[in-house]
């Protein structure tokens, strides 16, 4: 074919083709964060080392902005009207959601590194601090409903430096890991009391789906429990190494992994742990994956070009990837097409996914 109509053939093909995705905005927190994302019906809450805690509608603009003066290490907790902060130096605040007014500080606290969880009715938060002790919270006055003390290891006081995997709420109980001492509890939301408990070591995350609990650990292995008693259902060690806790989307538990030279992003079903994907990662999963219209699949990447990957059914081919120039270490968010992601430097980034094309 003559060079000049092959060329006016390739771009009328390129004008033909959409991008995948359209920037909808970026915005800069103006410090790096690790916090995540808290998501709204209209936007979204994060925080960053500064101590800033911000609301951002769906274009990206501020809707308050609030300093608390010390790092928002975690993600916050979304109770009824309000959302529960804490700060690496012991405070936790009710702010309100429509405002950011503050409607009650604790200080004295232990810091706040393992994300907070909030009841379905926002009347309590649960908390567990670097040791691995537990208390509640009622979310209108702050004021401690009960506590659960930090475990008892023979070296003495376990290590209260780094965050712990985020706990879990169903059916009345709270689960929680408490770090060195290997110990999975089940504890009763009403009063704390202990309903089971199990021995995980090396416990990365933990999610649950309907009545069953899904744990990962850093030597690779995959644990389904019990909610009820802590019962085992299966394990499977799907890698030498697990980079992430587990996430539930599209009918699938995904889990992030390593080997010596790649990083992959393995599927296992459900009801038995049996692999039923695996696909190659640009840089290691270490947060949790979330879906997009029940047919695509979001996966951010902590590397440093923090590419998010999105992945199509039925056979998790490539659809698209979006690089973000910053490490991506929290879940994104999915509002209907639009998506967000919290950079490891305080930007947070967001899309509007177009439809696919007939």
């Amino acid at each position: 074919m003559p060079l000049l109509p092959a060329l006016a053939l390739t771009l009328v093909a390129m004008a033909g083709c959409r991008e995948p995705a359209e920037t909808a905005f970026r915005y800069s927190t103006d410090a790096s964060s690790r916090a995540g994302l808290v998501a709204l019906a209209d936007g979204v809450i994060t925080g960053n080392e500064a101590g800033t805690v911000v609301r951002l509608d769906r274009l990206g603009l501020p809707v308050w902005r609030v300093a608390l003066g010390r790092e928002v290490a975690t993600r916050p907790a979304l109770a009824g009207d309000s959302v529960i902060v804490g700060t690496v130096a012991g405070d936790l605040v009710r702010l309100s959601i429509s405002d950011g007014a503050e409607r009650w500080r604790l200080t004295g606290e232990p810091p706040v590194l393992t994300p907070i969880v909030a009841d379905e009715e926002g009347a309590s938060v649960y908390l567990v601090a670097p040791d691995g002790a537990v208390r509640a919270h009622a979310v209108d006055t702050g004021k401690v409903r009960w506590r659960y003390p930090a475990p008892k290891t023979p070296g003495g006081t376990p290590e209260a430096t780094r965050a712990l995997p985020s706990p879990v709420l169903s059916g009345g109980l709270l689960v929680v890991s408490q770090g060195d001492a290997g110990l999975l509890l089940a504890l009763s939301t009403a009063d704390g009391s202990l309903a089971w408990q199990r021995d995980v070591r090396d416990m990365v995350g933990m999610v649950s789906w309907r009545d069953a609990l899904y744990a990962s650990t850093r030597k690779g292995g995959v644990l389904a429990l019990s909610l009820r008693d802590g019962s085992p259902l299966w394990e499977q060690a799907p890698a030498a190494t697990v980079t992430g806790p587990p996430s539930v989307a599209l009918g699938t538990l995904w889990v992030g992994t390593s080997g010596p030279e790649s990083a992959w992003l393995v599927g296992l079903a459900l009801a038995d742990g049996k692999e039923v994907a695996r696909v190659p990662l640009p840089a290691p999963l270490v947060s949790g994956v979330a879906s997009v219209r029940d047919e695509v699949l979001l996966v951010p990447t902590g590397g440093r070009e923090g590419r998010l990957v999105a992945l199509k059914q039925p056979g998790w081919e490539r659809a698209f990837t979006l690089r973000t120039d910053t490490p991506l270490r929290t879940r994104p968010v999915v509002l209907g097409d639009q998506v967000f992601v919290l950079g490891l430097d305080g930007r947070v980034l967001s899309w509007r996914l177009r439809p696919p094309e007939p």
